[in-house]
């Protein structure tokens, strides 16, 4: 019945506005919960990222990312729309990455604005913005610690998928883009992909290791390094030791998060 109604309300937003596809213009835009700015930001979309609007309110516009299929709302004058065909054949590019800390872009009249680490730039075209960078498509799993090492120190920011403020998910989700592989959002969808390994020692840098709170639920995620390691968001991107019980903290002489599954992604 969830699945029916899902699929009703989408069919209903087409026949009402003809359900639209966007593109972010900017380095980065809040995705919230809901339609104010006072709502909590869940997420981020980053230069680049393409969108289908599955909603509108006033000057607010739901969308459905379409890398991991998160939702969440934007303001409306922060987007630019696109066409469905460009929308279906983004999918189909070769992934292309910028991977400068903060790179820029220039528009048609030599204006630059600042673009973080990760952002998407196979359609730059379509935005008739330039770009003089460095970027990145490899589907490499021994890149993935380098990649990881980009991001220590950055601040802990709920929703934050930068250098500048990231989440736990957003940094393994980050990590692993900027090597050309897609992983969801949050932790919890996160530990449904990829294979379950039995032992820390079975694993290999580049592996997701998660972790769950008192009530089993999934609440964190880090990836492991060499040398029982762990490279994780907790207050900055940091790295801990990590042993079969979870992630011991030098500074409290404690473990801080209990250790749950660890996933082999490729």
């Amino acid at each position: 019945m969830i699945i029916l109604a899902s699929v009703l309300n989408e069919f209903l937003l087409i026949i009402l506005f003809k359900l639209k596809y966007g593109i972010c213009p900017l380095g980065i835009i809040p995705l919230r919960n809901d339609f104010n700015h006072a709502s909590e930001q869940v997420s981020q979309l980053l230069y680049g990222d393409c969108f289908k609007i599955i909603d509108h309110r006033k000057d607010w516009l739901k969308i459905r990312n379409q890398w991991d299929s998160y939702e969440g709302w934007i303001c409306s004058n922060q987007c630019v729309e696109i066409s469905e065909d460009i929308y279906k054949s983004n999918s189909e590019l070769e992934v292309k990455n910028s991977a400068n800390l903060l790179g820029y872009v220039s528009l048609p009249n030599s204006e630059l604005f600042p673009i973080p680490l990760g952002s998407d730039l196979r359609q730059i075209d379509v935005l008739n913005h330039q770009f003089e960078g460095e970027f990145t498509s490899t589907r490499d799993k021994n890149q993935l610690v380098k990649t990881a090492y980009s991001y220590l120190n950055a601040p802990y920011l709920w929703g934050g998928k930068t250098p500048f403020g990231i989440d736990c998910s957003g940094f393994s989700q980050m990590v692993y883009k900027l090597n050309g592989i897609q992983l969801k959002r949050d932790a919890s969808q996160q530990a449904k992909q990829g294979t379950t390994l039995s032992f820390i020692e079975e694993s290999e840098p580049g592996d997701l290791a998660f972790f769950d709170n008192k009530e089993g639920a999934i609440t964190h995620v880090g990836i492991l390094l060499q040398d029982h390691r762990i490279i994780h968001a907790h207050g900055k991107v940091r790295i801990d030791p990590i042993d079969q019980t979870g992630i011991y903290n030098k500074e409290i002489q404690n473990h801080s998060h209990k250790l749950r599954m660890i996933k082999k992604i490729i």
